[in-house]
Formats: structure tokens, C-alpha cells, sequence
């Protein structure tokens, strides 16, 4: 038996697989909650996004550290992946700034004495044309729109006119990048597929697009150097390993995106398949072997040499989450209840007891806008006294996320993908709620699998440790250990 262990830095929680790759059985599951977060309300309330790197690193460990002691077996080789937008500064090692997360809105705020935000100032100084090619564009919460609002109010560090001194010492990271360097000793390094997170990367080349950084006024060399995918970063240090309980010198590979993680995770035959992931969030993804431009969709280089098609409508397990708060607003409001029981399961039974179209009523559950246009709220229509309840509200909800996923697929087809024939499903949002699979299915009219692994992530990035230390020839063949609990 060789085991690989993979680390998913996500969020909310931080998880820890140990896979056997003889048979893709997942030894140990472990998870942490991400509590590293030290934004104050009043700062939450601006829309800021802000972590402690070095915490998340502890607690990193700590997940780590408990995987490996319930493995009972040699551990070959480490996978990370995590959250791919939000960026942290690092000088000589260690951080200089807080990590400021993907969920950051900062560069929603006007610029001072101008009559745009940030996302279209930078729009505006990169000119016609000039996000083309970085697969998608710059949005808030990205590693080079964060740069840039720290250019533009103040942060010299960043800048292309930055002290030689200054610039030999600070460089953004993303946060898995940082857990490498912090296993290995050796980096930032990132690979394509965190790289493509920034949002100035040319994703055909694979390379830092430094015309556009430039007219942005970044220093081109405070972005990570870019490895291959899947290449070894370095070994595993002496500290890192007496920490762990492994043995120094473990190969540690570079940081892979989650988006890619969790699709080499989930789908074993990728030109035939679409993955939808529903948690918080939703995305839905689908491989090409070229480097298409689609409208509304994120071009993101995978971690096998092709590239994901990838639609993320800001929508999914939180539009859910936001039913759920009202109704216990209500319990708490009129009948005394106290707010805080978990109503989830009531609510599924309810919604699957409504029947399908929830007899006429719509929603269109796009609470916090959509990534064209964040200032779009969602929409009801279609009320009547027979539909209003909370069972058709719930099912409206679940049809109106699925539709909202359908329309990038459209979009994918649009842009002149061939059709798919199976519909992979996984996600916390689909394995608590087996209607919300369902509904997929009749919305894309395919038969659905759902992935047996419950860290969909975390297990692709021990596959892919599994292939950089040459366990496998090719992410083709790890993906033969992917395993479904629902047949075709």
C-alpha cells in the first residue's frame, strides 16, 4: 500500500485525506474548522475580508497532524489546494499583511475623486481588450484587483516603482502556496491553475501577463514564480515533519487550485462529463482540451495540460441558508422559538413534497447580485395562494439554483462544447440534499453519479501527489480511483 495525503484549505474548514492508492480507498478523513478569521464587525459591515496566514497555518498542521496519526501507514507524498483568489504579502517567509480573503469587496468601493470603482479602473487602464486571454475578468476579492487597490491607496510595496530593496523582499502568495512554503521551506511558488485565481495570467501560456500588470502599475515580480502542475515544490523540512509526525524529506508538490482539485477528485472521464459542485457557493465545470474564450464563463488551466470551463453563478447553498434564516426568524419572532434550531431537514422534506415547478411559482435566487453585476438582487414571481408556503418557497429556491447552473452549461455550449452525457454532482449542498440532485438531473436531462468522496478536493489533491511522485503516469490514471455511490 502506498498512501497520499491531500490538504483542502478551504473557507469555512480545513480537511485532510489520506487515499491508498492501490485502491482509492480514503484511510482517514480529518477536519478542522477555518477559524482564523479577524475581521471586525465594522469591517464586515464595509465588505472587508481579513485572516491571520499564520493561524490558518497552525491549524493547518493541526488537521494534518491528526490525518497522519489515524493513517498507521507511510505516507509518500502531500497534495495542497484551497481557496485560489484571496492573496496574503510575505517578506523573507513570513507575512506582512493580513490575509485578505476571496470574499473580500473592497474593490467594490468608488476610488477617491473618481466616478468608478476599482474593478473599472482597472478595466479602464488595462483598455480594449486587455483582460483577454487571463481566462476571466477581474473581479473583487482576486489577487491583482486586491493589489491594486493597495497601490492605489498607498501601499508602495506593490508597486512598479517600487525600491529595489522593497521589491526583492515582498511578494503575494495565495494561501496554499503559503502551507507549501511553510511544509517545504522553499518558495512562494504557485502553479497554473492557483495562478489563473489572480486574474493576470495568460492562460495559454501558462506565464504572468506582464503588459497588463504594468499598465495596472504592479511590480510584475511581486506574483509567485509559476511551476507545472503537479511538480514537486520541495521536501518536507525537518520542523515541518517532527510537527507532523512524518518522515523528513516527504515530497511536497505545488499548490494546485480547489476549482481543479476538486474536479481531478470527482470526475474519472472528464471529455464525457459535467461536474456541478453546490455548497455554499455553486460552480459548474467542464474540460476542453484547447483554450477556448466563452462568454460568462472562467477559462482556468487544468492541472492535465487542458483547461476547465467554469461557471460560478453567486448562488447555491447560501440562497438556502437564506430561506432557512427567515422561517427561523419567523419561529422566533411569533411562536417563540429559539433561532438557532437546524431546520434543514423539514425544509427538504417540505420542498420534495412540493411538486415539480412548484405549481407555477419562480425564484431567481441571486441574493448578492451576479459577477457581471454585483448590484442585482434576486426575484419572485409567479405567487399564488396555492404556492405560498414554505415547502414551494423551498423547492422554488433548489429549481432556481439548478437553472442558474443550466444557463452556464448553455453557455459552454454556446462557445461550441460538445454535449455530455453524465452529470457528476457533488458538494455538501447535493449529498444533504438528494432532491437538489435530482432536480439537476431533469434541469440538464442526464443521469447523475454522486461522488462517494465527502472531500472531493482534498482526495484529488492526493491524486495528484500521487502522480507528482510518480505513483501514476497521469492524472488519467489516478482518476480510475474515483468513486460514485449513485449508479448511471
Amino acid at each position: 500500500m502506498a498512501f497520499y495525503l491531500g490538504v483542502d484549505v478551504g473557507t469555512t474548514k480545513i480537511a485532510a485525506v489520506v487515499v491508498d492508492s492501490s485502491s482509492g480507498r480514503e484511510v482517514v478523513v480529518k477536519e478542522v474548522p477555518n477559524d482564523t478569521e479577524t475581521t471586525s464587525a465594522a469591517d464586515k459591515a464595509r465588505g472587508r475580508s481579513e485572516w491571520d496566514a499564520a493561524a490558518s497555518v497552525k491549524r493547518t498542521f493541526e488537521c494534518i497532524a491528526a490525518a497522519v496519526a489515524g493513517a498507521r501507514g507511510e505516507i509518500k507524498g502531500i497534495g495542497v489546494t484551497g481557496q485560489m483568489h484571496g492573496m496574503v504579502l510575505l517578506a523573507n517567509g513570513s507575512p506582512v499583511s493580513p490575509l485578505i480573503g476571496w470574499q473580500d469587496r473592497r474593490c467594490q468601493e468608488m476610488l477617491p475623486k473618481r466616478d468608478v470603482n476599482y474593478i473599472d479602473r482597472m478595466m479602464q487602464l488595462a483598455g480594449v481588450g486587455g483582460f483577454a486571454g487571463t481566462g476571466c475578468p477581474p473581479a473583487t476579492g482576486y489577487m491583482a484587483s486586491t493589489l491594486f487597490w493597495l497601490a492605489q491607496n498607498g501601499d508602495a510595496r506593490v508597486t512598479k516603482s517600487a525600491a529595489g530593496a522593497t521589491r526583492d523582499r515582498v511578494m503575494a502568495c495565495f494561501l496554499p502556496d503559503y502551507i507549501v512554503l511553510r511544509l517545504t521551506g522553499r518558495g512562494p511558488v504557485t502553479d497554473p491553475t492557483d495562478a489563473a485565481g489572480a486574474g493576470v495570467l495568460d492562460v495559454a501560456t501558462g506565464t504572468w501577463n506582464s503588459v497588463l500588470i504594468s499598465k495596472l502599475g504592479l511590480r510584475t515580480d511581486i506574483f509567485p514564480p509559476i511551476l507545472k502542475p503537479g511538480a514537486v515544490a520541495g521536501g518536507l523540512t525537518a520542523e515541518a515533519a517532527k510537527a507532523l509526525g512524518l518522515k523528513e524529506g516527504i515530497p511536497v508538490c505545488v499548490a494546485c487550485g480547489d476549482n481543479q482539485a476538486g474536479f481531478a477528485g470527482s470526475v474519472a472521464d472528464p471529455p464525457e462529463s459535467i461536474l456541478v459542485n453546490i455548497g455554499t457557493g455553486a460552480q459548474v465545470s467542464a474540460w476542453v482540451s484547447g483554450c477556448p474564450s466563452a462568454e460568462n464563463l472562467d477559462t482556468r488551466p487544468h492541472v492535465d495540460g487542458g483547461f476547465l470551463l467554469v461557471g460560478a453563478p453567486l448562488c447555491g447553498g447560501v440562497s438556502y441558508a437564506f430561506l432557512r434564516d427567515f422561517l427561523l426568524t419567523v419561529g422566533r419572532s411569533f411562536f417563540g422559538a429559539s433561532g438557532d434550531e437546524d431546520i434543514y431537514e423539514k425544509m427538504n422534506s417540505l420542498a420534495a413534497a412540493a411538486p415539480a415547478g412548484a405549481d407555477g411559482l419562480r425564484c431567481e435566487p441571486l441574493f448578492t447580485g451576479s459577477r457581471l453585476d454585483p448590484q442585482r438582487r434576486a426575484s419572485w414571481n409567479g405567487m399564488s395562494p396555492t404556492n405560498f408556503t414554505p415547502g414551494h418557497f423551498a423547492r422554488a429556491i433548489l429549481e432556481g439554483v439548478a437553472e442558474q447552473v443550466r444557463l452556464h452549461y448553455s453557455d459552454m455550449l454556446g462557445g461550441g462544447m460538445k454535449p455530455r452525457r453524465q452529470l457528476i454532482c457533488s458538494g455538501n449542498g447535493v449529498r444533504r440534499n438528494p432532491l437538489l440532485s435530482r432536480i439537476l438531473s431533469t434541469v440538464f436531462q442526464m443521469p447523475f453519479r454522486v461522488t462517494v468522496s465527502t472531500e472531493e478536493a482534498a482526495f484529488g489533491a492526493a491524486l495528484l501527489a500521487a502522480v507528482g511522485s510518480g505513483e501514476f503516469a497521469g492524472l488519467r490514471d489516478a482518476a480510475k480511483l474515483v468513486a460514485y455511490s449513485s449508479p448511471m
